[in-house]
């Protein structure tokens, strides 16, 4: 199979942009061929481990938007 040649640099954003979502969408047609580093299982599975151990932790949208909107004034 040949892989047809495209210099980047002659893109327009626009088609940069496109190229990258596809590319993207090539990748998460087969997730399990995508390589992880052994750094990112490390913490995939501590964070697994932490939820498993305590629980989803976060804070409820509204509290959010309640301290985002506060911090314009």
């Amino acid at each position: 199979m040949t892989t047809p040649r495209v210099d980047i640099r002659k893109l327009t954003p626009e088609e940069r942009l496109k190229l990258i979502e596809e590319l993207w969408e090539s990748l998460s047609q087969d997730p399990a061929g995508v390589p992880v580093p052994q750094a990112q299982r490390d913490e995939l599975d501590r964070r697994l481990e932490d939820l498993d151990a305590n629980g989803a932790v976060g804070i409820p949208w509204g509290e959010v938007l309640t301290r985002i909107r506060g911090r314009r004034r």
